[in-house]
């Protein structure tokens, strides 16, 4: 039992890290072909690097590394034990993925001539990206250490400081790229920040069910059997008619929602069914405390 427990843990380390790897992949694609030639100046330390690479000439990339690895420093200066490997990680897969992106493929400008359509990329990539780490209690570092070391510190509202650098950023375009790149890059600093919490919350959702019937026993067995799910059953009145039901309460993911209902339109047509959609379950099988 105890192997099969360690065998457990360890596939789930090594998934946990190749999402981390991936997640990472799909944002420095994302930053170095689509955010760094444009000059779109939002999102952390890479919204910095652009400001800095038009100012002193010194490559976005090699900037965003050296702060990144300065960050990882003050982190374990000051965060000790409770700084995360993950974060770590995915700081330094980040900056490798970079210097080799730039030592593969070098560019001096835009793919395209539409840059609304790389504004597109240049948000949508990363903010999946870091939608995928935060979901899994990891970051991508950068100016995420500084929150981190911020909250346990002091008491100042982190959120609001991240969005002061960030508009800084932002603001710093206006002057050095000029107000058609500093208005996409607030429109870059906007969109991203919705992304994140739309993707995080559709990772997270499912579907919640009330079903008031009268063949209990022939749902449970098929959430429990076919869905590997569980559920909560309770007794309950019609208040027109007085008669006896049961009402099922099982919450899981969408594609199982799907059969659940085919299910029930299969052996009892005349249950009432009340479907609702959550994105934070917290319990076992979905969502932990930590």
């Amino acid at each position: 039992m105890e192997q099969q427990t360690g065998n457990g843990c360890w596939k789930k380390t090594i998934r946990e890290y190749a999402v981390i790897t991936v997640s990472i992949l799909f944002m420095v694609v994302g930053i170095y072909f689509f955010k760094f030639p444009n000059n779109f100046s939002f999102g952390g330390v890479t919204g910095f690097a652009s400001v800095v690479s038009a100012m002193t000439h010194w490559s976005a990339t090699q900037f965003t590394n050296i702060v990144n690895i300065g960050l990882l420093i003050l982190g374990f200066i000051f965060l000790g034990k409770d700084f995360g490997f993950k974060t770590v990680y995915a700081t330094l897969v980040m900056s490798a993925g970079l210097e080799a992106m730039e030592q593969l493929f070098p560019i001096s400008g835009p793919l395209t001539t539409e840059p609304l359509l790389e504004l597109v990329f240049a948000i949508f990539l990363p903010a999946m990206g870091s939608a995928v780490l935060f979901n899994i209690g990891a970051s991508s570092g950068g100016t995420d250490i500084i929150a981190m070391i911020f909250k346990k510190h002091t008491s100042l509202h982190i959120g609001t400081m991240l969005l002061l650098v960030d508009l800084a950023a932002v603001v710093l375009s206006f002057f050095i790229f000029g107000p058609a790149t500093g208005l996409f890059s607030s429109l870059g600093l906007l969109a991203k920040s919705l992304m994140i919490d739309q993707v995080i919350e559709n990772m997270n959702r499912c579907k919640c069910f009330t079903i008031v019937c009268d063949n209990a026993d022939l749902i449970c067995d098929f959430i429990i059997n076919e869905l590997n799910r569980s559920a909560t059953v309770y007794e309950a009145q019609g208040a027109f008619t007085h008669h006896e039901k049961k009402v099922v309460m099982t919450t899981m993911k969408s594609a199982q929602a799907v059969k659940l209902r085919n299910y029930i339109k299969k052996v009892e047509p005349g249950a009432f069914i009340q479907i609702t959609n959550s994105s934070e379950i917290i319990g076992k099988g979905f969502l932990s405390w930590n």
